[in-house]
């Protein structure tokens, strides 16, 4: 028996949907969730320089936390260091990668788009995985600069602009001899918190491709301990721009952690 934790890293309040469904795949498991709020949006931040931050990251976070896995709930940190990571700690990692398999595999029209940040749309990761899995379809990358900061306000209580929601989504609906984009992958965690507003506003309906399901199922897979001996209460969450707001403590109250 153990009382060692799964660590769930996010740059923000996005994996939250990827803890979510490890819970319901794993609700005999205590949990850490870890919340990079200093270094948030990662989509101001060069490549090298962010990769060194997270890199530094995780030498404390295992150090201090002793996790029996880590779930990297952030597509931007496991396109740039997922790689990494599994060279220099031994604890297993499970990345957050865009669905790009899946939707190739269950799309009709062979119009795919993937919602993204800039940064998973430029990395040669995501391009490798178009390349690998659907060389067949015809792949529509669009990397939104406003989504994720968006969503993070909506879970804060803030109100939801459809405006520029709908401008933010719009390139991700092709419409190409008599065919239409019929899936589009959500390959950013905050994205699923905004799935209600993006069929609202989308031109025509599609599947919003969410890869938080399967993150769970992998690390379900993963995870060969004995559940947790620790008594029923509250995870933890860690904020590493120290004690959050009283909004966002609510927020993550209600999502069964405290800090």
């Amino acid at each position: 028996m153990s009382d060692r934790p799964v660590l769930v890293f996010d740059s923000g309040l996005g994996g939250l949907s990827v803890l979510r469904e490890l819970r319901v795949r794993m609700p005999d498991r205590r949990y850490l969730y870890i919340v990079d709020d200093a270094g948030f949006p990662y989509g101001d931040w060069q490549e090298e320089a962010l990769a060194t931050r997270i890199l530094d990251l995780f030498a404390g976070l295992l150090e201090t936390h002793q996790p029996q896995l880590v779930v990297i709930a952030c597509n931007t940190a496991s396109t740039l260091v997922l790689s990494q990571l599994r060279e220099r700690f031994a604890v297993p990692f499970v990345g957050t990668v865009p669905a790009i398999k899946p939707a190739a595999e269950q799309t009709r029209s062979r119009l795919v788009s993937v919602l993204a940040t800039p940064g998973t749309v430029q990395r040669q990761y995501t391009r490798g995985l178009i390349e690998s899995f659907a060389a067949d379809c015809e792949v529509q990358l669009v990397g939104s600069v406003r989504l994720a900061a968006m969503a993070e306000a909506y879970l804060r209580g803030g109100a939801l602009d459809e405006a520029a929601i709908h401008q933010e989504i719009a390139p991700a609906f092709v419409e190409k001899d008599g065919r239409r984009t019929d899936i589009v992958v959500l390959a950013c965690t905050h994205y699923p918190f905004l799935t209600n507003a993006f069929r609202k506003v989308a031109p025509w309906p599609v599947d919003w491709l969410d890869p938080a399901e399967a993150i769970a199922r992998q690390a379900g897979k993963l995870m060969t301990g004995a559940p947790s001996t620790l008594p029923e209460g509250f995870d933890l969450a860690v904020f590493t721009a120290g004690h959050p707001d009283y909004t966002t403590r609510r927020l993550i109250h209600g999502f069964g952690l405290h800090c």
